[in-house]
């Protein structure tokens, strides 16, 4: 681990979308260097990194010439589709991996993770089944899961993909949007129990080295956050969301877990860890060893954002007691339509102009159909009200 008070840290960034751009933001404040690759150019990372480079993120090779000409003290993956193999090898040779080459692995492909919580740490899921084929969903499906199901890409992101099958038609349409979502090179889909659950969590989980804990705080908790999803991807995110502090401890003990598991004694770094909560159950859905979309709202709700956590894990930096701000509420800001020029905003003046509200738009250098390209951020009395006013804030503005 490289020793901060000696010289600033270099990162290697893989995956430069707008959860990237906010960690290298935070990390120029520390006067890291940041190298920010991805598939694209432009990427809203690559804009406030010292160093971009467009690679092909499934090129094992590609990923290594990065690490052997940067020579970076961090390689952090911020997306799902890298050549994991390549990570192992890296950290093998002793290049630090973030939180760990391992983590990165196995939450790579759904059926990884899925399969180590529920069938070696024996944590609460759906009923699941993967299938390669439409005859292999169908058997799955009939076999296993049942109708109503939830299908989707052991390897995406943000929805991608994404979809209910509530009848048997409903099947090939579901195969084929599958297939259409995914990233990488493996075909297989995972098949889920629809959950009716009451609402659903984010619980922000928070690993630090061993090496670098003082007076027990090797795992740090962001209070729960609540979130609301379409298309299988977030649309809203809210702090405090009420929860009985029993069903609290219940999913940070998962959490711990897991992630004690996946990161090791000397793997550091945020994970976000999602929950379905249905009456007094708590199940574990999925897991991700990076910043996650719904705790965007850590940016107005407390001092210390979920990109502030991750970079001071990864530095080794102490990490002091977070203090929450009140009622804060995310609400993303999508695209209307796709198109392969700049995108232009209309109505940023109104959205700006309501009280107790901040926009961020990432810089995506094109738009898709209900792509994500900026988020608004409030606090209010209550949950409920600042809900409204991002929610409102996030309507003023259109992307074309």
């Amino acid at each position: 681990m490289p020793a901060m008070n000696t010289h600033p840290a270099t990162i290697l960034l893989l995956g430069s979308g707008e959860l990237g751009k906010e960690l290298v933001i935070c990390a120029q404040r520390y006067g890291c260097r940041v190298i920010a690759a991805d598939h694209y150019a432009g990427a809203p990372a690559m804009q406030v990194a010292d160093h971009a480079e467009v690679i092909d993120m499934l090129d094992g090779r590609a990923i290594k010439t990065l690490v052997r000409r940067y020579q970076p003290d961090y390689v952090v993956p911020e997306v799902e589709a890298i050549r994991t193999e390549a990570l192992l090898d890296i950290e093998a040779k002793g290049t630090t991996v973030i939180p760990s080459a391992l983590a990165a692995h196995l939450t790579m492909n759904r059926d990884a993770i899925r399969s180590l919580a529920a069938e070696e740490l024996n944590l609460p899921t759906a009923r699941y089944a993967y299938a390669d084929d439409l005859e292999s969903l169908k058997r799955a499906i009939d076999d296993t899961v049942g109708l109503p199901c939830v299908i989707k890409p052991v390897m995406s992101s943000s929805g991608k993909g994404q979809s209910v099958a509530r009848t048997k038609a409903d099947i090939a349409k579901s195969w084929k949007h599958a297939l259409k979502g995914m990233r990488g090179d493996k075909g297989v889909v995972i098949v889920e129990e629809f959950i009716d659950f009451d609402y659903e969590i984010t619980l922000l989980t928070v690993k630090q080295r061993a090496s670098a804990v003082k007076r027990g705080r090797g795992t740090v908790y962001v209070e729960p956050i609540g979130h609301r999803q379409e298309r299988g991807d977030y649309q809203e995110s809210w702090m405090p969301c009420p929860m009985p502090k029993a069903m609290i401890r219940k999913a940070q003990r998962m959490a711990k877990k897991i992630t004690d598991r996946i990161a090791g004694p000397e793997g550091a770094g945020l994970f976000g860890v999602e929950f379905f909560i249905r009456g007094d159950e708590v199940i574990f859905s999925e897991l991700s060893p990076r910043p996650h979309d719904t705790g965007m709202v850590t940016m107005i709700s407390q001092d210390l954002s979920q990109f502030e956590l991750h970079l001071r894990a990864i530095l080794g930096l102490p990490i002091p007691r977070i203090t929450e701000r009140g009622p804060s509420a995310s609400a993303v800001i999508l695209a209307e339509r796709a198109s392969k020029k700049a995108p232009r905003y209309r109505g940023l003046q109104d959205a700006l102009a309501k009280p107790d509200t901040e926009i961020r738009l990432f810089g995506k250098p094109e738009t898709r159909k209900h792509r994500r390209m900026g988020v608004a951020l409030a606090t209010g009395r209550t949950t409920a009200d600042a809900r409204r006013k991002a929610k409102a804030a996030a309507d003023c503005i259109c992307v074309r």
